[in-house]
């Protein structure tokens, strides 16, 4: 796959004011390179929506095994 199509994904790892986020459990990320750019991820949330939340939410996981990301991408 594409390094810039691989999908990413993140722990959340505090969620305050932010009750589509449940600490522990790993996101699915969208790519935007400008929400980034100004401290933002776009994170698919447990409304199944993705929204902005500000990078210190969460840690970006590594490179993982395609069979994980398989087995974590959410069904759109």
């Amino acid at each position: 796959m594409e390094q810039s199509k691989k999908p990413r994904f993140a722990v959340c790892i505090q969620n305050t004011d932010s009750e589509d986020l449940e600490p522990r459990k790993i996101y699915q990320l969208l790519l935007d390179d400008k929400a980034e750019s100004e401290g933002y991820l776009r994170v698919i949330d447990e409304s199944g929506e993705d929204y902005l939340y500000p990078v210190g939410y969460f840690f970006v996981l590594p490179d993982l095994p395609e069979a994980v990301e398989q087995a974590l991408l959410v069904n759109t």
